[in-house]
């Protein structure tokens, strides 16, 4: 019997030790497909934020599993065919989604942006500014990534709340947001991009906030209401840092460019050293458990 063979994005080397039992080719058949697409058992899609990665899935024929290298999976759950199994890189981006967080809302709190063009302008320019120390922080979202915002979060003397899908010990769920919006001086989102969040973040929602909140969305663009939060922007009463946005790459006509009180980072969160040591980790134990028959994780949808 011929070995179940695998599509990777990388050099099978460098999983450090590939699991035996599998055949390995490198493609990216974003960029072309070989002949062997009918034979793929295990396919692990490029790093790509967009459906480009599932257009070859009717080829596939073989198909057994789909390995995903990002966090969110809504951009390939829709063309993923019956019976084949879809996992998510749920881990891979923690570090440096939460870094890169943690980023957004210093910066924007301190003024950091300011500094540069000051910089740029030769200007010696100071002033007050707020600290995140003493802040309370509304995290909506509790999943991996969620966690590990928390974790950085707590040393800066800050109070956390958290909001997931559904109500557990120490976290209240989407439904109390209403009543939680007001008291935060924070807001970060990290929820996965379903019907339930796409457009959560509309007029409703940004009227709740207090005056001089700040809106961070590290989760998916279509999560907030572009045209909703430019208005609110240009009230002057929040601001807000965005890493992604409802159309990516974000086009120059858009308003968000000269929204007052705005920081945009260009869909960076996973985009660090950080990330390939963690996909080699991820991918090498997959595969292993595949060739060994036994369960996976980060399990979306279907089974192998």
């Amino acid at each position: 019997m011929t070995d179940p063979l695998v599509w990777l994005p990388f050099e099978p080397e460098l999983l450090g030790d590939p699991p035996a039992g599998l055949r390995y080719e490198v493609v990216d058949p974003t960029v072309s497909v070989p002949d062997s697409v009918g034979d793929v058992s295990f396919y692990v899609t490029p790093y790509r934020m967009d459906s480009s990665v599932t257009d070859v899935l009717e080829q596939m024929t073989s198909l057994r599993v789909i390995q995903t290298l990002s966090a969110g999976v809504d951009h390939v759950r829709a063309r993923v065919p019956a019976g084949v199994t879809l996992c998510s890189g749920r881990g891979i981006h923690d570090a440096s989604t939460a870094e890169l967080t943690l980023a957004l809302v210093l910066a924007s709190l301190r003024g950091i942006p300011d500094f540069v063009r000051s910089q740029d302008r030769h200007e010696w320019t100071t002033g007050w500014r707020p600290s995140l120390a003493d802040k309370h922080v509304l995290l909506v979202g509790h999943g991996a990534i969620g966690q590990a915002i928390e974790r950085r979060l707590l040393p800066f003397e800050v109070t956390v709340s958290r909001v997931a899908r559904t109500a557990r010990e120490g976290v209240h769920a989407l439904a109390d947001l209403p009543t939680l919006l007001p008291d935060a001086d924070v807001v970060i989102l990290i929820v996965p991009l379903t019907e339930e969040t796409r457009g959560l973040v509309d007029a409703d929602f940004l009227a709740r906030l207090k005056d001089g909140a700040l809106l961070v969305n590290v989760a998916r663009g279509a999560v907030v209401r572009t045209d909703d939060l430019v208005a609110a922007l240009h009230t002057g009463r929040i601001t807000a840092a965005l890493d992604v946005v409802d159309t990516e790459p974000l086009p120059a006509e858009s308003p968000l460019w000269d929204a007052p009180g705005l920081l945009v980072s260009p869909h960076v969160g996973g985009v660090t050293s950080a990330m390939h040591p963690r996909v080699h980790r991820l991918v090498r134990d997959q595969l292993r458990r595949f060739a060994a028959g036994e369960d996976l994780c980060n399990v979306m949808s279907g089974s192998y």
